[in-house]
């Protein structure tokens, strides 16, 4: 049985992520997104499932980052509604509650209703595992920030629901793989590429793109790690990587950027 490695433990958005994109698996947990791209890099997975962004907090830096140093590919995109309930144990009054885990992001993400519950609050490094933590401790008075479902794994009662700020709250999870193969028939690619200083270099990149009618549903610059004050920008176009319009931007984009790599070639998601 094919083997997706996932961050976090069961009952993550991560692992919900993984069941939708993947059927008939084994679903493995990772304490890291690090340590997914390097267990599907050693073949101890035969896929990842990673975070690539997310509607309130946007880009998964770290996940960017890390693709610069791994040589893997995306293969497909699924986007997983989270919907944040504050989670207890079994008889737990609300007023009770006098601290709150959960990881940073669903903190971030909760800040409104944190605010009005006035309890100290501390990050983990996963929401399910928040949960879980509090199981295994027979924690009294903490609370997590997790999911419905890993609540119901880890025998926790809601509190109350849909706590994030803004109701509307989704994340989009990329699929990695070592064979650039996509899980379906893509329509889609994602790319990342330098530029010197050097006046308009970054315009002639875009250029090659816009010239050719191919749309760009997302642009954003990081700092190159190892070079100061250097960025690369990573970029998603709504085109497959075969498409001849499509070849001929990233071979007139090359003519401009100190370097070009295409991430992966994949099938759209559709909204959660």
């Amino acid at each position: 049985m094919a083997v997706v490695a996932y961050q976090g433990e069961p009952g993550a958005y991560s692992e919900e992520g993984a069941r939708a994109l993947f059927h008939d698996a084994q679903y493995q947990p990772f304490p890291s997104i690090r340590t997914v791209f390097e267990s599907v890099e050693v073949g101890r997975a035969h896929w990842g499932l990673v975070p690539l962004d997310n509607s309130q907090a946007g880009s998964i830096n770290e996940t960017y980052d890390l693709f610069l140093r791994h040589g893997l590919h995306l293969v497909g995109e699924t986007i997983v509604r989270v919907d944040h309930s504050l989670l207890a144990l079994p008889g737990t009054a609300i007023d009770d509650v006098h601290e709150v885990i959960s990881h940073p992001q669903a903190i971030a993400q909760c800040e409104e209703f944190l605010s009005a519950l006035q309890a100290n609050v501390r990050a983990e490094y996963n929401t399910a595992g928040a949960a879980k933590k509090i199981a295994e401790g027979n924690l009294k008075g903490v609370a997590a920030i997790a999911s419905r479902r890993a609540g119901e794994l880890y025998g926790l009662e809601s509190l109350a629901d849909r706590i994030q700020t803004y109701p509307d709250n989704s994340t989009r999870f990329g699929a990695l793989s070592r064979d650039p193969s996509p899980l379906r028939e893509p329509d889609k690619s994602s790319l990342v590429f330098g530029v010197g200083h050097v006046s308009g270099s970054l315009y002639r990149c875009l250029g090659a793109f816009a010239e050719r009618h191919l749309n760009l549903t997302k642009l954003e610059s990081r700092p190159r790690p190892g070079r100061p004050w250097e960025y690369v920008f990573y970029a998603d176009v709504d085109a497959p990587a075969s498409r001849p319009e499509m070849v001929d931007a990233l071979e007139a984009m090359s003519e401009h950027a100190t370097f070009t790599r295409v991430l992966g070639t994949y099938a759209r998601a559709t909204r959660a």
